[in-house]
């Protein structure tokens, strides 16, 4: 599809890689234009490395360069960021049509009661907040759009916000709290014609899972396809697929849900 001034448009945050990637690249390819958000630098919180510049320039170069896509950078958990991402589309496409919250982390280790300050915080913060203030920035664009709208909020939450998964006991409280935030959301948008959904990923090849591996003591993450009952680990392309769907306009009539792309892992 070629871009055109009618082309929607949407704000994706962890979009330098993983599954934010993955989208970024399903949904350029449906001919949406832009805004592709990353922090691109570490957390003192967090035990690996999260995306560089260089890959959120990457993909802003897959979906078409600066007609189509632009990157921004910018942390979740700052909502002036998170505004200036969706002014970015407003000003640069013209408005905005579907919000799009994938940057998400992982911490764990210690039990429940253990959980550091800054541990909590961060996962909180990133997981849930980020969804948050994403929200707070990008409903308003979405109801400046005119009726009848089509306007999208998606989330990405976890199979961790399902089921109980031990010493990951922030990551699993914060995912749990997006579906309540996108429920929420969805009752409230509703009259308005704009859908509020989240995904739960199982087993993802991504650094966070790696990340996951090393909470565990695990050599490498093959162990966690044990949990699915396709024994496989999922590719980041899976639940991006799910997500552009989530954006598009077959999916109307599906709002206030919780889809599992989790290998049936919750289905056990």
């Amino acid at each position: 599809m070629t871009p055109s001034l009618a082309a929607p448009v949407a704000v994706i945050t962890g979009a330098a890689r993983g599954m934010g990637a993955a989208t970024a690249r399903r949904l350029a390819a449906s001919g949406w234009r832009l805004v592709l958000v990353d922090a691109c630098a570490d957390d003192p919180a967090l035990a690996y490395h999260l995306a560089r510049p260089e890959d959120l320039a990457s993909v802003v170069g897959d979906c078409g360069g600066p007609d189509t896509a632009v990157g921004v950078t910018a942390d979740v958990r700052d909502q002036a960021g998170m505004d200036a991402a969706v002014a970015t589309a407003v000003e640069r496409f013209g408005g905005l049509d579907a919000a799009v919250a994938v940057a998400g982390a992982i911490t764990g280790g210690p039990d429940a009661w253990d959980v550091s300050d800054e541990a909590w915080q961060a996962m909180i913060g990133i997981n849930l907040e980020g969804p948050w203030r994403l929200a707070r920035a990008a409903v308003p664009a979405l109801l400046a759009r005119p009726a009848p709208r089509r306007g999208r909020f998606v989330a990405v939450a976890s199979t961790g916000g399902l089921v109980g998964l031990p010493r990951l006991s922030a990551y699993c409280a914060a995912k749990a709290g997006v579906i309540g935030l996108v429920r929420a959301l969805a009752a409230e948008l509703g009259p308005h014609g704009v859908t509020a959904n989240a995904i739960a990923p199982g087993s993802t090849a991504t650094a966070m899972l790696d990340a996951s591996a090393a909470v565990y003591g695990l050599p490498d993450t093959t162990e966690f396809a044990t949990h699915h009952m396709l024994p496989r680990l999922l590719d980041p392309d899976e639940p991006a697929a799910l997500l552009a769907w989530l954006c598009s306009e077959d999916s109307g009539a599906v709002t206030g849900a919780v889809l599992p792309v989790d290998a049936g892992m919750s289905a056990r």
